[in-house]
């Protein structure tokens, strides 16, 4: 697995996962509707570090050209997102780090998501591609400072095993951070709910705490 396209990256999250995961020697395209803003995103990540391998690139051209494909979109946005590049992630991995949540209350919230969870949900609607679930939980303001190491483990949820191994070996890859094996996708919706439980008591604390599995 070579080439790593990030749908709707041009969000802090997918941005800082581009970074990182060009940091860790893989290459990364920056997907976007509009092209032109993916590739100003790509080279704002690339300014002051020589040899990262960031582009920028249209959604579609970045599906069609890539290994692996991660949806860094908005949830209310990952149905029509999946529907449009169907086509174009058949057969590849596919790897949702949505976590569907609002703000309401003061305070952050899951939202309850019929199919089960984001993941499950990308599954149904993308059933010529392996889809796992990853990621939810790192912090986009870490990701971003690539001055800092990155800590902390990475549930990874996946039906296929394969994905599930290829997933964790994306984790992996990324200094300091471990990959874990956590079951089937009916299993992703814990890891997305928890991410507004992170925010919360993030805030709380003004802190920037992430997940650990004490005992593996």
């Amino acid at each position: 697995m070579t080439r790593i396209a990030i749908i709707g990256g041009t969000g802090p999250e997918g941005r800082g996962l581009a970074l990182r995961l060009a940091m860790a020697g893989r290459e990364v395209v920056i997907g976007s509707r509009d092209p032109v803003r993916a590739a100003d995103a790509a080279s704002e990540l690339k300014e002051g570090r020589e040899g990262l391998a960031i582009s920028g690139a249209a959604n579609a051209d970045a599906a069609s050209a890539a290994d692996a494909v991660l949806l860094s979109v908005p949830f209310e946005g990952l149905r029509s997102t999946a529907e449009s590049l169907r086509s174009e992630l058949a057969g590849r991995l596919v790897v949702s780090i949505v976590a569907p949540m609002e703000f309401a209350d003061g305070r952050m919230r899951a939202i309850s998501v019929p199919e089960g969870s984001a993941g499950e949900l990308a599954r149904d609607l993308l059933p010529e591609s392996r889809v796992a679930s990853a990621f939810q939980n790192l912090s986009a303001r870490d990701l971003l400072r690539a001055d800092r190491p990155l800590e902390g483990d990475v549930a990874v949820c996946a039906d296929d095993d394969a994905a599930r191994r290829e997933t964790i070996a994306l984790a992996d890859a990324m200094p300091a951070l471990r990959g874990v094996d956590a079951g089937p996708l009916a299993n992703s919706r814990y890891v997305e709910e928890l991410t507004a439980l992170l925010v919360n008591v993030n805030r709380i604390h003004k802190a920037h705490s992430t997940i650990r599995f004490l005992g593996l």
